[in-house]
């Protein structure tokens, strides 16, 4: 319908197979947006932008062949215009100074779960619906088109979780070659058995992991939780 808006295009950049895929996932799953493609190196995202339309880039800030700021400054230098969110686990405020003033639009703290990315995919589309044409009349116009960019959507994890340690939840779940026990979880995320438990038994809710049983020896079986891959609705 030629009154509908375009899709945002978005190029994936991750060096983790399985975290891109996921980040691929999840893009696909917000309404107007489109993956183009994606890549694990700053010279494959590079190459890209130079062969395929791409509006948005969601840019791991730690390649192993250059860091994510100099993709950023490669690409200005090179003409691409696309936006990027910025995706790294570095907590450093220099570097998030550093990005904004290349042009970053978004900056998101790995490991993330789809309800953060979808949040400020959302905040971005809407921004760029207030830049898509026009003018701005008065100050207060223009405050409100660059507020776009600052989501303000309530939190999307119940009471008494928070979004950090169900992300960090989430990938130990997610990248665990087999299914991991709530006691493993709680190992590597640091916390304690029953809180790894109410966390994994969250994403079962959630759809995005699914419960099994390990038999050891006479006792009860442990109970395991495993990445459910083919999960492609929030």
């Amino acid at each position: 319908m030629s009154g509908e808006r375009p899709d945002i295009r978005v190029l994936v950049v991750e060096d983790e197979p399985v975290a891109a895929e996921a980040h691929a996932t999840y893009v696909g799953r917000v309404d107007g947006f489109v993956v183009s493609g994606v890549v694990h190196t700053a010279r494959d995202a590079l190459q890209h932008l130079g062969a395929e339309p791409v509006d948005l880039v969601l840019l791991d800030m730690g390649l192993p062949d250059l860091p994510g700021l100099d993709v950023v400054r490669a690409m200005r230098a090179g003409g691409h215009r696309a936006d990027v969110v910025a995706v790294t686990s570095v907590r450093d405020l220099e570097m998030v100074r550093a990005a904004v003033s290349l042009g970053v639009v978004q900056y998101v703290l790995k490991p993330f779960v789809f309800g953060m990315l979808r949040e400020r995919l959302v905040a971005y589309r809407d921004y760029r619906d207030d830049v898509g044409g026009g003018q701005v009349d008065t100050q207060a116009q223009l405050d409100t088109v660059f507020s776009r960019l600052r989501p303000t959507g309530a939190s999307t994890v119940p009471k008494g979780m928070t979004e950090e340690l169900l992300a960090r939840v989430s990938a130990i779940v997610r990248e665990a070659s087999d299914p991991v026990s709530a006691a493993e979880i709680g190992a590597g995320a640091g916390v304690s058995r029953v809180t790894a438990r109410r966390y994994a038994e969250h994403l079962v809710e959630a759809g995005r992991a699914r419960r099994g049983n390990r038999y050891a020896g006479t006792g009860r079986p442990e109970v395991t939780y495993a990445w459910e891959a083919s999960r492609t609705t929030s």
